[in-house]
């Protein structure tokens, strides 16, 4: 099913067996998964691809399960790619796309890597875990370790969003919320983890949420037919999802079913109250520093600092992208446009990335002729206190 190789450090290269459990390198860097990809060169073609399941796990051999039985599964991935035409003709941007994560199992591409994460977990022998989370994450990966059998600790900031707090609570999990950031949260589960022995999933200290997530650029290059749109636009928060998309694209140069100048251009989007990522690509640095009194109403962005900075900054220099920094007021005027326009109700995060386009169209960097990809990372349907809407009530005999 799989064929996984090594685990291999970010930073520094070193080299770690995967069929152990493992979380950062010793340096303190997160690990990523490494495949025999001359092998699946040798044993798998595009067109075999036709006959497998609409999910995630029909690129079984670019993930890290290694016995089928072991998958942990809602039926996450193969979402759909649909052309915004209305919106693209309005912004001079005929070539605009949308890829709807919020189609996946609890509502958010954070399904992907919770699904691979805890099948992987699992598969390794853990039985209890603990993870930090902005609110979509804690909600999946109490799903899916419910559906595990697994039991999962969860802390997140007390103004996370409601939804995210009772999905997790109803799964199941114990669920506590801190007066903080995410940051905060993420220093009491290293506490616990000490303490207790349960295994950490916070992000990027574990090595395969990036894999479930890598599903996303699979799925790009699949469904536009092998020739992916030239520019894709991530909200970042942790940035594990671009990492995971250009981790993707590698891959499959690597292995002849994308050729070699096939380098989308990714577009790493936060918001203005909370944008360490921008700051560092502006002053041309590798890492990013702590950001203070991070604030902004797209909640799943709202990362002071990521541990995985320096991939997602290299990932955006080698292919040519750039970092943007996008207001709330700007958010959410688009995340309106969107419904308004086509009929699409998606997450802050998701508009943040309409509001970086038109920014990019305005200052010229998005040429009119250029394909470009929105990731919409969410249902908006779980952000009710994003829709703001006082309506008028009719008394019974009252006439429109």
């Amino acid at each position: 099913m799989s064929f996984l190789s090594h685990l291999e450090c970010a930073r520094c290269a070193q080299r770690y067996e995967a069929r152990a459990l493992h979380n950062l390198c010793a340096c303190g860097s997160p690990l990523l998964v490494r495949y025999d990809l001359p092998a699946i060169a040798a044993s798998l073609r595009r067109e075999d691809l036709g006959g497998r399941p609409a999910s995630m796990w029909r690129y079984a051999e670019f993930l890290p399960v290694e016995d089928p039985a072991g998958v942990v599964t809602l039926g996450e991935g193969w979402t759909p790619i649909m052309p915004l035409e209305r919106l693209g003709a309005q912004l001079g941007l005929p070539g605009l796309l949308l890829k709807d994560e919020g189609l996946n199992p609890t509502g958010s591409f954070k399904a992907r890597g919770a699904a691979c994460g805890v099948s992987r977990a699992r598969e390794l022998g853990v039985t209890e875990f603990a993870m930090p989370t902005a609110g979509n994450a804690g909600g999946a990966w109490a799903a899916y370790g419910a559906r595990a059998g697994m039991r999962a600790h969860i802390v997140m900031p007390v103004d996370a969003p409601l939804i995210n707090q009772r999905e997790a609570a109803a799964c199941g999990a114990d669920v506590r919320l801190v007066r903080g950031l995410i940051s905060d949260a993420g220093r009491i589960v290293a506490r616990a983890v000490a303490q207790h022995g349960w295994f950490d999933a916070s992000t990027l200290k574990e090595p395969y949420r990036i894999e479930g997530k890598k599903t996303m650029g699979l799925e790009i290059a699949e469904q536009s037919g092998w020739d992916p749109p030239d520019v894709i636009l991530y909200p970042a928060g942790g940035g594990v999802g671009l990492i995971g998309i250009w981790k993707a694209l590698d891959e499959l140069r690597a292995i002849g079913w994308l050729p070699q100048h096939c380098r989308p251009r990714l577009v790493a989007v936060q918001a203005e109250g909370c944008a360490p990522l921008v700051r560092a690509w502006e002053a041309g640095r590798q890492d990013s520093d702590f950001w203070e009194g991070a604030a902004t109403v797209a909640s799943g962005i709202r990362v002071p600092k990521a541990l995985g900075d320096f991939i997602v900054l290299q990932a955006v220099r080698e292919t040519g992208g750039v970092c943007v920094a996008v207001s709330d007021t700007e958010i959410l005027a688009a995340l309106q446009r969107m419904a308004q326009v086509e009929g699409l109700l998606i997450c802050p995060e998701g508009a943040a990335n309409l509001a970086a386009v038109m920014r990019l169209r305005d200052s010229g960097w998005l040429p009119a002729d250029a394909r470009v990809l929105l990731l919409n990372t969410g249902a908006g349907i779980k952000y009710p206190e994003a829709l703001p809407a006082v309506l008028p009530v009719l008394e019974p005999e009252a006439d429109l």
